[in-house]
Parts: C-alpha cells; structure tokens; sequence
C-alpha cells in the first residue's frame, strides 16, 4: 500500500472528508429486503472473495453480500494483489446460487457484473465508462482501469467480487500501473461510496435475476448486446496473453454467445475464453 502524500491531485483535507466510514445500517435501508439478503460491513479482512466462499461452504444464502474497507490479501485475476487505503474504494463480493443456469453459462457471470458495474458508475457518479475485455471497468477521458472483478466457484455457488476505485489519488495509485484511475481522478460528480455502492447491487441483482431467468442465455437476456455496446476491446488492434501458449494479436472483433473474445488473427479467427488483453491500437469506429 502506498502512503499518502501531500501535494498530490487533490489535498489530503478534501480526501479525508470524502472517505466516511460505511454505515451498515443505512446501506442495509438501501439494499436489503429484495434480492439481496445479508450485509456484513467490516473494517478490515484478508480477503472477501475468501470469506464469502467460506461462508458460502458453509450454507450461507443467495444474496449475501460483504462489504470491507481494507482488504490484506485482496486478489485480483491471474492471481495478481489488489490492496487500496481504507476508505478510498468500495472492496465487496457478493454469493450468487445461479441453480437455473447450466454451469456451462457460469462464465457470464463476471461479464455480467462489469456491465452491471459500468451502466451503474456511469449513472450515479456522471463519468463515461467502458469495459475492457473480459471486465475491467474502464472511465475517464483516458479509459483508464478504474475497477476489477474476480468471480470464482465455491461449491454450488459463485462469489464475485469487485474493487472499485472511488477517492485515490495520484500518489496512492500503484506505481506500477499507470493504466490505473480512480472515480474521482476520472472527473466523477458524485464520490459517495455510500450512494454508489446500493446503484452497484441494486442494477447487478437486476441483471442476474433477468440472465437467470433466461436461463443464462446471454442473447435472449439482452447481456450480450448490452456488453458488446459496453466494450472498448471490440473494434481494437489487441494483443492476448493466453494461460498457456503464444500470445495472440489480431483485431477484437466480436464477443460470442459463450462470452468469449474473438480475435481476427493472421493464421484465422481465434475465439478467447481467458487471458489478458492489452489494447494496441484505437477503436475503429469507422
């Protein structure tokens, strides 16, 4: 973790002012008594994907949700950390029993939430937002990666959960991560995890119930469509790092009904269903 420094964007006044403590019991006016079941607020944990997934083991309901404001041991994808200051960011999962959903469909759920997460920031804190292939949340004039989501099984349940930079500054951002923003670096209106936090759950229950009912397909649900219109990677010159193999380059042109990115390569059209993107060249909306 990085330490604060004075002199940074925004003074260190105006961060603290901006990083109230989350209050459980007013969250839960805003998300309980629908879909989702259960809070749990803390202030500091190793990891909420962990906790979740333990609890979710344990028989713990649909709809659960763990909220913390620092995290020790917070993961991201490929295994990567992901630690940010308390207070500076909204760090939660979230214990989905998708049961309709043939298990096959279960790798929509993280491109689910990003599209979730992307129509909620951008309607409650009033930045443009994109995703980047499979869903990193990208905002600002920049598109800088503002937000990340790790989904995994744990059982016959899926935890998802999702790191989202809300008050960081310049100084507190990883060194080594320059593609990184925050809501409020990106020229966001609203910084009130407080309010940003119940918009988040409210539309990703909303999205999840639908997709289940549609029984996890994602272009009967409307999911599909509403990614592809969401995703900054389609139109992009890209290179792919692949878990095993070569790294691919080509033009993202597609997202399939699986959720896998396609790739028009040299030797013929590839279709990714994991791996890391980094974006080569411009859109070309054309």
């Amino acid at each position: 973790m990085n330490e604060v420094r004075r002199g940074s964007l925004f003074t260190v006044p105006c961060v603290e002012l901006s990083r109230q403590e989350l209050n459980r019991d007013t969250l839960g006016a805003r998300i309980l008594g629908g879909f989702w079941v259960g809070l749990d607020v803390r202030q500091r944990t190793g990891s909420t994907n962990v906790d979740l997934a333990a609890a979710a083991e344990a028989g713990a309901p649909e709809g659960s949700v763990l909220v913390a404001e620092a995290q020790d041991a917070g993961r991201g994808r490929a295994g990567r950390s992901w630690v940010s200051p308390p207070g500076a960011g909204l760090t939660f999962s979230v214990l989905l029993r998708p049961a309709e959903v043939p298990r096959e469909r279960w790798g929509w759920v993280p491109l689910l939430a990003g599209a979730a997460l992307a129509s909620s920031v951008a309607a409650v804190a009033g930045v443009e937002t994109w995703l980047k292939w499979p869903n990193d949340l990208l905002a600002g004039a920049d598109r800088k990666k503002t937000a990340g989501l790790l989904a995994e099984v744990a059982g016959d349940a899926v935890v998802l959960g999702i790191g989202l930079n809300v008050t960081l500054t310049e100084a507190e951002l990883p060194p080594d991560r320059p593609d990184t923003t925050s809501l409020a670096l990106a020229g966001a209106t609203v910084t009130d995890r407080a309010e940003l936090l119940p918009a988040v759950l409210n539309t990703l229950a909303e999205e999840y119930e639908s997709w289940r009912w549609h029984g996890g397909d994602a272009a009967s649900s409307g999911l599909l469509d509403a990614y592809r219109r969401r995703c900054d990677t389609l139109g992009r010159d890209v290179r792919v790092d692949v878990p095993a193999g070569d790294p691919l380059h080509g033009r993202a042109v597609d997202i399939d009904a699986d959720g896998r990115l396609v790739v028009d390569t040299a030797s013929g059209r590839v279709a990714v269903a994991a791996g890391d993107v980094i974006h080569v060249r411009p859109r070309d909306d054309s």
